[in-house]
């Protein structure tokens, strides 16, 4: 599935100038549009923060207490078995 575009808050590890960062930079290489949501408005990225809640209480609270993690692909591998 090609990736088109990308909406991000406006948080320092998405925005920068294009030349100086790599998150800005590889966009830019893949030629993927960057919408930013807007300044103090939470709401517009709210179902993105609130699935990112859910995963902190849901899955990482619970797995770092379980368990402790080699990698990140053991993370990931962990992760991906929530997320089905």
């Amino acid at each position: 599935i090609p990736l088109l575009r990308i909406l991000t808050d406006r948080g320092t590890e998405y925005c920068g100038a294009r030349e100086h960062h790599e998150f800005q930079l590889y966009l830019a290489i893949e030629d993927i549009e960057h919408t930013k949501t807007k300044a103090k408005s939470p709401q517009t990225n709210g179902i993105c923060e609130r699935f990112h809640r859910t995963m902190q209480d849901e899955f990482y609270a619970t797995a770092f207490r379980k368990k402790i993690y080699g990698s990140i692909e053991e993370l990931q591998k962990d992760l991906d078995v929530w997320l089905d």
